[in-house]
């Protein structure tokens, strides 16, 4: 099931805006709205959302977490084929191809190149055909690392 927005929506376009597969939709000033068939669950709008108008896919309410506290992804560099999949999915411009450290070098591999405009979705792992991309929250003072949980819903 998508998420929802409910009635508390002011429409200030936060979450569209966010959404890295453009599933949300609505008139600024006026209650937006997802479109089921398009969204796949990865919680980016209700961790945007400054009034929690949010309804995650098992109808719980979504409450907004600081950017430093968004999944990111993690390449295993042994794994990654660099075949672009991540890269071309990644509609936020985060994830590049390396370059190579000499001429002729081809351990290439996937990067996270701009984490300031990672959005956490999780496609990049979701569909890398080899596993090579995982999702961790950035470590904070008091905590090691953490894997997301799957799709980034709750972390």
């Amino acid at each position: 099931m998508a998420f929802y927005i409910t009635e508390d929506c002011i429409g200030c376009s936060v979450c569209a805006r966010a959404c890295p597969v453009f599933a949300i939709s609505g008139e600024k000033g006026r209650r937006h709205s997802v479109n089921e068939k398009r969204c796949v669950l990865c919680g980016v709008c209700g961790r945007v959302c400054p009034k929690a108008a949010l309804l995650d896919g098992e109808g719980r309410p979504c409450a907004q977490v600081k950017r430093g506290a968004w999944p990111r992804p993690v390449v295993d560099t042994e794994l990654c084929s660099a075949c672009g999949i991540c890269v071309n999915d990644c509609t936020a411009g985060a994830l590049a191809v390396s370059l190579p450290l000499k001429r002729g070098d081809i351990a290439v591999y996937a990067e996270l190149a701009a984490p300031q405009k990672c959005v956490g979705c999780a496609l990049c792992r979701d569909h890398c055909p080899l596993g090579a991309i995982t999702m961790t929250v950035p470590e904070s003072p008091a905590a090691p690392l953490q894997e997301a949980q799957a799709g980034g819903l709750a972390v």
